[in-house]
């Protein structure tokens, strides 16, 4: 590729006639645009501080009430200041200073400001406390009581009229709140009670008593004063053992994928497409940064979410050059390997991303003029790199399996070799991108004439790829590949899926139809004709280092070689129809789940359903242990030859069950959590808990996931069903598991996202598959409603829906 030419803001000869110093009046022009973009940022996040920082109250607010006070002083002739200066002027001599006037104005300024305050901390407290009633949650669906009217009257008051930002409910949401051992022991004993047999489960009580008799008080006093004085009690734990601290590799084990469009296929050109995806993300920081984004909202447009996984404050401290601040952890992030723990790094601001094409790294500058490069100026960029007939460097073209394989390895060759010289500066140019971007040279692609094929290689490309063509650290990955099709992969320590999902949500709404491209596939708009090209980084890898990246590159080519992935299209019916049966969505996808499982394995196991905790400060997630003994007796049920109306009756028993258990979850009476946080506890105790260490130890065989539709006004699914989300997936928990991720989309379609382990005798991802399209309409059949489409039979490859 031809390098652009190097920028510099002066150069110099010496000659026998003295210095001639050459200013360069385009750089110096950037880097004054440069600047003015870093303060105009600093501005607008000081702004959007304080307007946070005073919700639900305004500086308006500020500007009547203390005019109101002021006013007061000069037309009444009151003393506003309520008599402060009579008793501040019998200490110290302030009223001499100042005349009466002058007294008056600053006092009814002092009592204003005063009294504003006040209003605010009471609306905010008032409207914590509010958001603290959960009752909302357990009315039928459709009605709403008198007492929830009443109290979405006093929500709408207390949370103030003028549009709220991102962050502006955070000081007024709730603490997670601790529940007690002994309804957590109750709660567990339940859960586990279809899993034993009456041995194990009196061996498992025993345990559990004597814990809630023994132990457990202790672990939970100096687990309440953590949540008496943190935020939240789990989420800083959380992250760090369940994420930072696992010392194998996060791909497929932690990282998951976004999916393109189904049906769509908007245009074949790589580099057009990377165009308007990277142009689309950079507008959404550029929202992000401005906090332009509204806030998420459960009930409607109701009950605030937290907001704290886009943008929270974090300490860096311990990594030079960074700071304590409030960041939007979603960019310029990346997870740093250690040796006993990771750490997450974030810079204020980046403006590159970094590009990897056919083993070699590109750092390319995203602003110009001061400004954001157009989505045809990227093509462009894009465009010179896929021209670039360059070879990789040595040890170049593997380098990212280090981040694939084992944390230590990794952390070991990057601080021996990777932390000096031009290795250190192209690897900071990688880590505080703004995000990673890979243009693949594969091409993947849902075929209607191969459908089960297509997607399963689909889905395992974004899950792991060649185990050197992503840098799985990074918050995310961008992935376009050779025919325009496009996917994420996302780092999982730092968010859970629905934030990335909200970002994939306006990528995928901006592409098409927003920006969209030329009748040749290019990105709208004209080509920069002075725009520096992208800058090849430059490697010094030693012959030990290489060594380390094969060493790697084999661990992760052996994890990603055995996960077995299976994505399917479910539309023979959807969210429409499941609610004319009056059960919910999710509870009717879950026990179908169980019913797939149980004809698939023949046994039931533990089972874990994410559920958000996001209506507290910080939540993240809770998990819902939907193998319940009402799911079971109605699995049962309908493995014998049973009658309709018995095994309708049991459904219905279990979907209230599930739907119980969910709500449990989210208003923070979830049980797993709590068990975590005090396994947590009596380790840093050094005491030991059998009973702790067997529920910790317990493998989650299913594990299942939903992914929202999060900006459901962004699509138009009625006239246009084809622009979806194919939604995402992730890796199996266990070895002899199934991971199970699925998306709602529209009234008619329901995506499943199936992985597993080939190594593992009992898991074949897709005869589960067959399973759970079987058990949808085994269970929609119990309400004598019809699917869209038939089933029908294959000797090859098994039930499959007629697309």
């Amino acid at each position: 590729m031809a390098e652009a030419h190097q920028a510099v803001a002066f150069q110099f000869t010496v000659s026998p006639d003295g210095i001639d110093l050459q200013m360069s009046h385009e750089a110096l022009r950037q880097i004054y645009l440069s600047g003015l973009h870093s303060w105009k940022k600093k501005f607008i996040r000081f702004k959007n501080g304080v307007l946070t920082g005073v919700y639900p109250g305004s500086p308006t607010g500020l500007m009547l009430v203390v005019g109101l006070y002021m006013g007061r002083a000069k037309y009444v002739h009151a003393d506003p200041s309520l008599g402060l200066f009579d008793r501040v002027g019998a200490h110290l001599p302030v009223s001499r200073y100042m005349s009466f006037n002058t007294q008056q104005l600053v006092g009814g300024l002092l009592v204003g400001t005063g009294l504003w305050v006040v209003i605010i901390f009471t609306m905010r407290n008032a409207l914590r406390w509010l958001l603290s009633w959960h009752g909302w949650m357990y009315a039928r669906h459709g009605t709403m009581s008198w007492k929830t009217r009443i109290w979405l009257v006093l929500v709408r008051i207390f949370s103030g009229m003028r549009n709220p930002q991102l962050n502006s409910f955070q000081t007024s949401l709730p603490h997670l709140p601790l529940p007690s051992v002994k309804d957590t022991i109750r709660r567990y004993l339940e859960s586990d009670r279809p899993l034993m047999d009456d041995e194990q489960y009196a061996r498992m009580e025993g345990l559990a008593k004597d814990f809630e008799r023994g132990l457990g008080p202790k672990l939970q006093w100096y687990l309440k004063l953590k949540s008496w004085w943190s935020t939240n009690y789990v989420s800083d734990w959380w992250e760090e053992y369940i994420y930072l601290r696992g010392r194998g590799p996060i791909m497929v084990n932690s990282n998951y994928y976004a999916m393109d469009f189904l049906y769509v296929f908007p245009t074949s050109l790589q580099a057009a497409r990377a165009g308007n995806a990277i142009h689309a993300i950079m507008l959404y920081r550029r929202m992000l940064d401005r906090a332009q984004i509204k806030p998420l909202f459960a009930l409607g447009d109701r009950v605030p979410l937290c907001s704290a996984q886009w943008e929270r404050l974090f300490n860096t401290s311990r990594l030079p050059g960074l700071e304590r601040a409030q960041c939007e952890r979603m960019f310029n992030t990346s997870r740093i390997p250690g040796i006993d723990t990771d750490t997450i790094q974030h810079m204020r601001d980046s403006r590159h991303i970094a590009v990897y094409h056919r083993g070699r790294y590109f750092k390319v500058p995203m602003f110009y003029d001061g400004r954001v490069l157009s989505a045809r100026a990227i093509e462009q960029q894009m465009e010179r790199i896929l021209s670039d007939t360059s070879e990789p460097q040595p040890g170049e073209e593997n380098l990212a399996a280090l981040t694939a394989g084992d944390r230590v390895p990794w952390a070991e060759a990057r601080e021996a070799y990777l932390r000096q010289g031009r290795n250190k500066q192209s690897l900071d140019a990688v880590e505080k991108a703004a995000f990673f971007v890979t243009l693949d040279d594969t091409e993947q692609r849902y075929a209607a004439d191969n459908p089960v094929r297509s997607l399963d290689s689909y889905a395992k490309s974004l899950l792991h790829g060649k185990c050197n063509d992503r840098w799985f650290d990074k918050s995310f990955n961008l992935i376009v590949f050779k025919n325009g099709t496009m996917g994420l992969n996302a780092e999982h320590s730092w968010a859970d899926a629905p934030i990335i999902g909200h970002l994939w949500e306006h990528v995928l709404s901006m592409d098409p139809v927003k920006l969209g491209y030329t009748e040749d596939g290019h990105c709208k708009g004209d080509t920069h004709p002075s725009l520096p090209g992208p800058q090849r980084l430059q490697w010094n890898i030693p012959t030990e280092c290489q060594a380390a990246i094969a060493s790697s590159l084999l661990v992760a080519k052996a994890l990603a070689d055995d996960v077995d992935c299976h994505t399917i299209p479910f539309d023979c019916f959807g969210k429409g129809l499941i609610k004319k049966c009056r059960i919910s969505p999710d509870a009717f996808i879950q026990i179908a789940l169980q019913l797939a499982h149980f004809r698939d394995k023949g046994r039931f196991c533990l089972t874990y359903e994410a559920s958000m905790t996001r209506l507290f400060r910080e939540g993240r997630t809770e998990t819902v242990r939907s193998c319940t003994l009402e799911t079971c007796a109605f699995v049962r049920c309908m493995m014998e030859d049973n009658p309709r109306e018995l095994r309708l009756k049991l459904l219905k028993v279990a979907a209230e069950k599930h739907q119980q258990l969910y709500r449990l979850a989210m208003t923070g009476k979830g049980i797993d959590r709590h068990l975590f946080c005090l396994y947590v506890v009596s380790k840093y105790l050094g005491v030991e808990s059998p009973f702790l260490k067997e529920v910790l130890s317990e493998p989650w065989r299913l594990s299942t996931s939903q992914t929202p539709l999060q900006q459901v006004e962004l699509f138009d699914l009625v006239n246009h069903p084809e622009y979806v989300s194919s939604g995402g997936g992730f890796g199996p928990v266990a070895d002899d598991g199934y991971g199970v991720s699925y998306i709602i989309l529209g009234e008619n379609l329901i995506n499943f996202h199936i992985s597993s382990k080939h190594s593992s005798p009992e898991t074949d991802s897709h005869r589960f598959g067959n399973n759970i399209q079987q058990a949808m309409l085994d269970l929609l059949a119990l309400f004598q409603l019809e699917a869209k489409h038939g089933m029908k039979t294959s000797t090859s490859m098994g039930l499959r829906f007629k697309m």
